[in-house]
């Protein structure tokens, strides 16, 4: 039997064991597989948004028609489902307002001014003030009382109503990702000693290739198998850090972790710095959920943003320039060494997860074939 196959076996019975709910520890240490499913920012919403006491933000469409008389606005109405230009190309000169934010003096976004919400204290203090790693910002309070939350991504964006929980931008990305399998995050947990509790395991994060596994009802199915996007046998994504597991919680140790994501027919790179994750890793169900915490780039978001409003041009329920602006004032991470600036904001994601089984490419395989591939490709020329 090849070693390949004994740990295709050997992770077969430990899922089958954790599957009947047997938490046995067993002598050579164990590998679990996840597959995320859903990916949303993490956002504290009361019934009627009292965390954004001056209401929702309007839309690039909304403030485009503020500027226009009556005459002008019915003038334009036989080209409203295509109307693309009108709404974008109002800077000062003419300008595509998402291409050049900085064009047009839009309406300041009105932001969150709750009091709670979701995340953790990532740059270590409780007060808000300016630290080596942070500019100063106000804080949240955490659902369960801790004090000095730092969310300011939530801040940003918890007040445009096409970002919240039943709103269209992250239920179309999920729906894309599912769909697709486009963008699908693939979690690895190697050297396992104990399901409940292990003071040493190390997480591997990789970019997932193929289609999630449905049921007839659109859910995915825990336990089945995904293969690893590579080149010629390396991950394409393969960034790795160390862990712990308390209660069969598993959190781990802070990171800059790159990680797929696709969505709103847009694909990224994105990189989350100082990265924490906490999921429990042990429902019999092979279904879970999960926290990630850290920080993303300012830049990086507002590409998103960019681009997503490019490709849903019509009644989008947010406008660039408001966003772009606000990312920047509200930026509480890693100071620019040379501006002071920060560059980043902290953010807090949910997420849900399946176990599976995550294939490694066959290197051995690979490079066995790799001579007649190129013979092939010679052929062909």
């Amino acid at each position: 039997m090849t070693s390949h196959t004994s740990k295709t076996v050997f992770l077969l019975a430990s899922f089958l064991a954790l599957a009947a709910g047997d938490n046995t520890v067993y002598a050579e240490s164990q590998t679990l597989g996840f597959a995320v499913t859903k990916w949303n920012t993490a956002m504290h919403e009361t019934r009627f948004m009292d965390e954004c006491p001056v209401g929702p933000n309007p839309g690039n469409w909304e403030i485009w028609e503020s500027t226009l008389t009556p005459e002008e606005r019915r003038a334009y109405e036989p080209i409203k489902i295509n109307s693309f230009p009108p709404a974008f190309f109002r800077g000062a000169n003419g300008e595509d307002v998402c291409e050049v934010p900085t064009s047009v003096q839009d309406p300041p976004l009105n932001v969150v001014e709750g009091k709670y919400g979701y995340g953790i204290n990532l740059d270590g203090n409780t007060d808000g003030a300016a630290t080596p790693k942070s500019c100063k910002h106000e804080n949240f309070t955490s659902l369960n009382g801790e004090t000095g939350v730092d969310n300011q991504m939530y801040r940003l964006m918890g007040c445009v109503e096409a970002w919240r929980s039943y709103g269209h931008i992250e239920n179309n990305a999920n729906g894309h990702r599912l769909s697709s399998g486009l963008g699908m995050i693939l979690m690895e947990i190697t050297g396992i000693d104990d399901l409940m509790n292990d003071d040493s395991v190390k997480v591997s994060f990789y970019r997932g290739v193929g289609s999630f596994t449905i049921d007839s009802e659109g859910r995915v199915l825990p336990f089945t198998s995904y293969e690893i996007d590579h080149d010629n046998g390396v991950p394409r994504y393969d960034d790795r850090v160390s862990g712990k597991i308390v209660g069969g919680i598993l959190t781990t140790d802070s990171a800059d972790v790159n990680l797929p994501h696709f969505g709103n027919y847009q694909y990224i790179r994105q990189l989350i710095r100082d990265m924490q994750i906490e999921v429990d890793i042990t429902p019999d169900s092979g279904k879970t959920s999960g926290m990630v915490y850290g920080y993303y780039g300012v830049e990086q978001f507002y590409s998103y943003v960019r681009g997503m409003l490019r490709n849903f041009p019509n009644r989008h329920k947010y406008s660039c320039s408001p966003i772009y602006v606000a990312a920047h004032d509200l930026a509480d991470g890693h100071p620019d060494p040379e501006t002071g600036e920060c560059t980043t904001l902290s953010s807090a994601f949910k997420f849900e997860a399946v176990r599976a089984f995550i294939n490694h490419p066959d290197v051995e395989k690979l490079a066995s074939t790799s001579d007649n591939s190129g013979d092939l490709a010679m052929n062909r020329r």
